[in-house]
């Protein structure tokens, strides 16, 4: 089975947001759902040392989104059967249908994927732009991306082509198995690291 994922390059990423935009214009969202979402992680200080300034001063971006997880959360706690994985592709999605927007997915989801629709009473998320892949085309997100920080394809190529990190702060530690690789930026923390702010 082909799994599909998600490449980042935060070492390239400059918090644009150009991603997060062409996502929710693609998907015509409201204020406050966001199916990706780009934010700062910074810490550091300056601190006299000897009648020196030394400092340890660190920021970068990471865009995020549905990783496609190979044990996602999200399914597991479903009652309805909404959330599903495709066999074919590996891509999670939401049976519209069938979803009766309980929000379990939302509490379960360590990435913040599933979002609420309060007008429809039903939980929505990325689906990588399933219609563009169908076409041949690339989610929204990757085509958007002016610094090419974001790829889209199969992960375990993705993973030859660009290594196998999957988190680092602020993202969660891996443990739903996320389709996803990350280019970690000179100052990234590891994953589970509290010494920074995360500001959206």
């Amino acid at each position: 089975m082909t799994q599909l994922g998600f490449f980042i390059d935060v070492a390239k990423c400059v918090g644009c947001k150009t991603c997060m935009i062409a996502c929710k214009d693609k998907k015509d969202l409201p204020v406050g759902r966001n199916f990706r979402r780009v934010v700062e992680y910074a810490g550091g200080e300056w601190e006299e040392v000897d009648g020196a300034w030394a400092q340890d001063v660190y920021a970068y971006y990471v865009s995020i989104a549905c990783n496609e997880c190979a044990d996602p959360a999200c399914v597991k706690v479903c009652p309805t059967g909404a959330h599903a994985k495709r066999s074919s592709n590996g891509l999670v999605l939401i049976e519209r249908e069938k979803c009766i927007g309980c929000r379990a997915c939302e509490q379960a989801c360590p990435y913040g994927a599933p979002q609420f629709d309060a007008v429809a009473k039903k939980m929505t998320k990325c689906d990588a732009c399933v219609d563009l892949l169908a076409k041949g085309q690339q989610p929204a997100c990757v085509a958007a991306c002016p610094q090419r920080a974001i790829e889209f394809g199969d992960v375990v190529a993705l993973r030859a082509k660009h290594g196998a990190l999957a988190a680092i702060a602020p993202l969660p530690l891996p443990a739903t198995k996320p389709s996803l690789v990350v280019n970690a930026p000179r100052t990234a923390k590891a994953s589970g690291d509290k010494s920074g702010t995360v500001y959206r």
